[in-house]
């Protein structure tokens, strides 16, 4: 991997929208979930932080500090495998952890290769919500 995790700048919305419409589980059904108060907030506070590899973003994370949770991590499907998932991952988790946290939740799709993934990093199944989503926890 030749790339780098850094924070994503307000203008570059359209290339993580892009990314988070293209994977091919866990989609989101309704994009207009996902509002400009939202994406504002998470740019302006924890902080939405980037893989960029050649000048390209090729994933994305993001935590929200208020609850404890990530809120987002999404690779751009042509570069999965490659280990951006796990770095971005680390990346929301010390997020959390700085901010006094001590454990972290996330919500996706029961069965789902997220979810295996998310295991296999230590993830512990909580429950499945109401709106159908595998629920986890990992001890920070």
């Amino acid at each position: 991997m030749s790339g780098h995790i850094r924070r994503a700048h307000p203008e570059e919305r359209p290339r993580i929208t892009e990314i988070r419409l293209a994977v091919r589980e866990n989609q989101l059904l309704d994009p207009s979930r996902v509002t400009d108060a939202d994406y504002h907030w998470f740019a302006e506070n924890p902080g939405i932080w980037v893989w960029e590899e050649d000048g390209r973003i090729l994933g994305f994370s993001a935590a929200d500090t208020r609850d404890g949770s990530i809120w987002a991590l999404f690779i751009d499907p042509d570069h999965e495998g490659r280990g951006i998932g796990r770095a971005l991952l680390a990346k929301a988790c010390d997020v959390l952890r700085e901010a006094g946290h001590r454990s972290a939740t996330l919500g996706t799709e029961p069965g789902s290769r997220a979810d295996g993934f998310y295991r296999q990093a230590g993830w512990i199944a909580l429950h499945i919500d109401k709106r159908g989503e595998q629920i986890l926890r990992l001890d920070l």
